[in-house]
């Protein structure tokens, strides 16, 4: 007979929700187990936690379980946010964030699809230095995340609205050969300094 690892699937399941959590129904429906049995893993996956010396946690808000980090680890955790923010963007990023910008709102899955590349972690990037947010769900299946620029964007390119962006060329080689740079992207080329 199988022994199934009920707490490191739901471990992995709480991981993959984020900060949307899962609430004991979701998480009985997909190990397909009673809501008894569901609140039964996680509670002992939270004294699992709590007895040991990592740095997460699950906790449950509103009905829904997630993993967090500790408090005891703030400071840490204020450390890499302050020191993240001060670096520039990588060329994946920038290039996700032009993308977003001119086609917003856009899913991760369309914007993949322009890049020719997984952008997960660079809307990770975006996100986390406030230059992009959710700012709706598509329609149809899966109902993907749409995303969007900020006020943030706006006011670290020096924009009065998103109107202002410069036009995009028919042919964006022609542009660079004849010299002429866009403000936004000499603003581009002064973040990867």
């Amino acid at each position: 007979m199988e022994v199934i690892n009920w707490k490191g699937i739901l471990e992995a399941l709480l991981f993959a929700a984020g900060d949307e959590g899962l609430s004991v129904k979701q998480i009985a429906s997909v190990l397909e187990i009673t809501e008894y049995q569901a609140t039964d893993i996680v509670e002992s996956l939270k004294e699992e936690y709590i007895s040991d010396v990592r740095g997460v946690q699950v906790i449950e808000i509103a009905g829904v379980f997630q993993m967090t980090t500790k408090k005891e680890h703030s400071n840490y955790l204020k450390k890499l946010v302050e020191t993240s923010s001060t670096q520039g963007l990588s060329q994946a990023a920038l290039e996700t964030l032009a993308i977003i910008a001119y086609k917003q709102p856009i899913t991760r899955a369309e914007i993949d699809e322009i890049r020719g590349v997984k952008t997960e972690r660079p809307i990770h990037t975006l996100v986390t230095k406030v230059l992009i947010k959710e700012v709706g769900r598509a329609e149809g299946s899966g109902r993907a995340y749409l995303y969007g620029t900020t006020k943030e964007f706006l006011d670290y390119f020096g924009l009065n609205s998103i109107k202002e962006l410069p036009p995009l060329s028919d042919n964006p080689d022609e542009s660079f050969e004849n010299g002429e740079a866009d403000l936004f992207f000499e603003k581009f080329q002064q973040t990867i300094e």
